[in-house]
């Protein structure tokens, strides 16, 4: 890509079991100039869709808003059930500066989407994270704290006023929360047990919000295909938690209950810095660099 300036997106959209839906949502990435379209995966259990993209910023303006006009005709929250937490047709859309960009300029391309789709499908829009117009709507699931359901009545209380759009939640859209961060690791651990309560045990002792890790949010989920259940995790800063302290607090606080880990997961795209590190750590590998991986070496 000879492109000078690049943003990436990760939009999440709560559509995970219709094929036909997520072709016809992914759809807008696929087509235009100056954007590139690196991984979709969904989830049936999460009934979620996770796409990641990256591109040149007016490009990537003009992708997202089509694509926010699929999900709003296509997905209607009044029928949709999950293991997800979720708020909106297109519950998140987060931007993260990848080459030539700053955080400012995320920022910005954050707050022209809101308004566009606000305008145009009279979405209410949530600036969260680095572009929150208060400090507690940085949180994402402050934000989302209700749901769709929840949202009806939560949006109407005054320091819940949409940044954009009506301050009522659209009848089947529900809400959406937009904004810019740093790249998050979407990071599941499977467990060996059935038992929901003990996953969502687990998840409470290591989220930074219950006093665990700092960079982690986390969740309990039930894999009903498998017959076992996971603590979902996001790893909001993987350069100063890394992956293996979850993977290793997890592992302890499942002791507890006579449970073991069974296998984990990485939804969409992940740095390549946060296996590295993770890498070296199980490997014991004493002063090592990323200046001493193939691929980086290649890609300076």
């Amino acid at each position: 890509m000879s492109w000078n300036k690049i943003i990436e997106c990760v939009p999440n959209f709560s559509e995970g079991r219709d094929l036909e839906k997520i072709d016809q949502i992914v759809a807008p990435f696929r087509i235009k100039a100056g954007v590139k379209l690196l991984d979709y995966s969904n989830d049936e259990d999460h009934n979620r869709l996770v796409v990641t993209l990256v591109g040149e910023p007016e490009a990537l303006y003009e992708a997202i808003v089509e694509a926010v006009g699929v999900a709003v005709r296509l997905i209607d929250l009044n029928q949709h059930t999950g293991q997800h937490p979720r708020m909106g047709a297109v519950d998140v859309i987060p931007f993260i500066p990848i080459k030539n960009t700053s955080m400012e300029e995320a920022i910005e391309l954050s707050k022209k989407v809101a308004a566009k789709v606000a305008e145009i499908y009279h979405l209410p829009v949530f600036l969260y994270e680095k572009s929150a117009t208060a400090s507690h709507r940085e949180n994402l699931a402050s934000v989302r704290k209700g749901e769709f359901e929840g949202m009806a009545e939560k949006i109407k209380l005054p320091e819940w006023q949409p940044d954009f759009g009506p301050a009522e939640r659209h009848p089947t859209a529900g809400t959406v929360a937009i904004g810019a961060r740093m790249p998050l690791v979407a990071y599941n651990i499977n467990l060996s047990t059935d038992n929901l309560e003990i996953a969502t045990k687990i998840a409470k002792n290591i989220r930074h919000i219950n006093g665990g890790l700092r960079y982690v949010k986390a969740m309990g989920v039930e894999l009903k295909e498998r017959n076992i259940t996971q603590v979902s995790i996001n790893m909001t800063d993987y350069t100063r938690t890394a992956l293996y302290r979850a993977f290793e607090l997890v592992r302890i606080e499942a002791r507890r209950y006579g449970v073991t880990i069974v296998g984990s997961e990485i939804i969409g795209l992940v740095p390549m810095e946060a296996l590295i590190d993770t890498a070296s750590y199980y490997l014991g590998l004493e002063n090592f660099s990323m200046q001493q991986v193939l691929e980086a070496r290649i890609m300076e």
